[in-house]
This record gives C-alpha cells, structure tokens and sequence, in this order.
C-alpha cells in the first residue's frame, strides 16, 4: 500500500498539461512542502520537502487551467518511487506523489468555483489504483 499524503503547500512552478496517446490529460506539478513554526513569536522555516506530482484526467485539466507557480494548495494523494533507465543504462528513482484531489489554499487566496459538466460515460480507472497506466506521462 501507498503511504498517503495530506497537506498544504506550494507550487514551484506552473502546472504542466500533456495530453498521452490514449487522449487523456495529465499534468505535472512541482510542490514544496514547508514545515514552519512559531519560536519566540517568530515565524522559523523548518525542512522543506520539494516533490513532483501527477493528476490526471479532468482534475489535471483543471488544475493546469485553475493554478499556478506561487499559489498555496491543498493537495492529497499517495507517494510512489518512479522509477526509468537512462538512455546510457544506469536505473534511477525519485519519489512522485499521485494526485487525488488538489486545489487552492482559502486560507491566503479565494476562488470562484465553476463547475465542470461531466459527460455519461464511466470514468476510467486511475492507473495509480489499478496497478499502473501502460503509458507514462510525458514528463
């Protein structure tokens, strides 16, 4: 099992959207997670946790449309290893957290929401639950 992720943090940079041969959408963002405290009435940086993300589908076209570098976001999701081989052979591996749900802090912004119409069809089943996508987003 996937150990799970809550928390607020911000985003590095905008939102990436791509678009995989199957037409679905998935966007890439780069998140730091700060842990902050109060220490003599003072605000005192803690460690920082900087981690890439995936969302998927709708969600990802609505976050790339909706969010962008600098923006506090609330953010759930699993932490996976990613893992590839160089071109040259050498295997590598970094942590990536897969998107459930993401979306503005209200605590330093606000938002109008406008819903999105969903369309009859089931929607597909998340290749983070199912086992993995036979495709890899194009990051």
């Amino acid at each position: 099992m996937l150990p799970n992720l809550f928390g607020t943090g911000r985003l590095t940079a905008d939102p990436e959207l791509r678009f995989i041969p199957s037409g679905d959408a998935v966007t890439k963002v780069r998140l730091a997670f700060n842990s902050r405290k109060k220490v003599d009435g003072e605000w005192v940086d803690g460690d920082v946790l900087f981690i890439d993300g995936t969302v998927w589908r709708q969600a990802a076209e609505n976050a790339a449309e909706s969010l962008q570098r600098g923006d506090e976001v609330v953010v759930t999701g699993r932490v996976k290893t990613r893992s590839w081989e160089t071109d040259d052979g050498q295997k590598r591996s970094m942590p990536e957290l897969a998107i459930d749900s993401i979306g503005p802090s209200l605590r330093t912004a606000t938002a109008k929401v406008n819903r999105v119409a969903r369309s009859d069809a089931p929607a597909a089943a998340d290749p983070w639950v199912s086992g993995g996508s036979d495709e890899t987003p194009p990051f």
